[in-house]
């Protein structure tokens, strides 16, 4: 069984490197995929590059060469629901474009032509990551992530996105990740830590815990993949 792993950012890379011995080292067009055997399981990791553009062209990069059964994301993550805290986990039950906008022509806005507004991540993953996270008594939450290529630092903002697409959090990458693994009929997961709450003094939070986001979200991904 084959996984594409995609990550947005060296650290959260990293995270999941520490820890395991990679096979082989591949390189295509200027991304580095490493393999790697994990519980029987070969595993393709890469960094995509921070923004939807990247991790899209990234993802179908991994499929084409790879032709992996399942493909996950994981990475951080800014809060934008007042009940998540810093550490948390977010499990991406559906992900949406907030910045993707045609609504002159009467969609709503995050709607995407031959996608829809919403993708669904795979029920099996999401049960299962759920699971886990209610076994090891991890902080988490289910829900809408909803992704753009803007570092959202403004709380009125957020606050908008929130109520716009009842969105748990915001990234740049997991609803790119979602349309191309939906568009190459690939089950798919998107989950994410928290590094910083939106508004809340979050460039200093995000800093403060990016390290320690990617390593829980590294964590919890590896326990993800030993029990599918």
């Amino acid at each position: 069984m084959n996984f594409g792993i995609i990550f947005a950012m060296e650290e959260e890379l990293n995270a999941f490197l520490k820890d395991v011995k990679v096979n082989n080292n591949i390189k295509i067009y200027g991304l580095n995929f490493y393999e790697v055997l994990f519980f029987n399981k070969t595993l393709y990791l890469v960094e995509s590059g921070v923004g939807k553009v990247n991790a899209a062209r990234t993802c179908q990069v991994l499929i084409d060469k790879f032709h992996p059964d399942y493909l996950i994301n994981v990475g951080i993550a800014g809060g934008i629901n007042k009940s998540l805290k810093v550490l948390d986990i977010v499990i991406g039950e559906r992900l949406v474009q907030h910045d993707f906008d045609i609504t002159v022509f009467n969609h709503p806005k995050g709607y995407v032509p031959k996608v829809g507004d919403y993708v669904e991540s795979d029920k099996k993953l999401l049960n299962l990551a759920e699971k886990i996270a209610k076994d090891n008594k991890i902080s988490y939450q289910k829900g809408v992530i909803a992704s753009g290529d803007i570092f959202v630092t403004s709380k009125i903002d957020s606050l908008k996105i929130e109520k716009e697409f009842s969105a748990k959090c915001l990234e740049m990458e997991g609803a790119s990740i979602a349309q191309v693994a939906y568009l190459s009929n690939i089950p798919f997961l998107i989950i994410r830590s928290i590094s910083d709450i939106l508004g809340d003094n979050n460039l200093l939070t995000y800093d403060k815990f990016l390290i320690e986001s990617s390593l829980k979200i590294a964590n919890f991904l590896k326990q993800i993949l030993e029990k599918i």
